[in-house]
């Protein structure tokens, strides 16, 4: 599970983003149950994403798929899961407003200032 800041200016609609971006990302309708958005895409067995309790981090959890590289040749397999992780990081940008290098030092400050 991961937790993810969100840009000033994007909370509003948040939850719709969050919806909204597995179908814009992942072309699959998610599954909502409870305020939780999942689905199943590529090299993700299942996606879970939803926004904490108090409303300012966007929470996503994921499970590959193990047996990805047992089912479909090496190169087939690389090529998928190459894509998964182009769509989610454009899903990530897309819900929180940090491209990969901002959520990178978001991450890296978080850490520093548990110290």
């Amino acid at each position: 599970m991961q937790e993810y800041s969100i840009k000033r200016g994007f909370k509003d609609g948040l939850a719709d983003r969050a919806k909204d971006g597995l179908v814009k990302y992942f072309d699959t309708e998610p599954e909502v149950k409870g305020g939780h958005f999942s689905i199943s895409f590529g090299s993700f067995t299942l996606l879970e994403a939803w926004i904490n309790d108090k409303g300012n981090m966007f929470v996503v959890d994921t499970v590959s798929d193990a047996k990805l590289y047992e089912t479909h040749s090496e190169e087939e397999a690389d090529k998928i899961v190459l894509d998964t992780n182009k769509r989610f990081r454009g899903y990530l940008e897309y819900v929180t407003g940090y491209n990969t290098k901002e959520r990178k030092k978001k991450a890296t400050d978080a850490v520093k200032g548990a110290d």
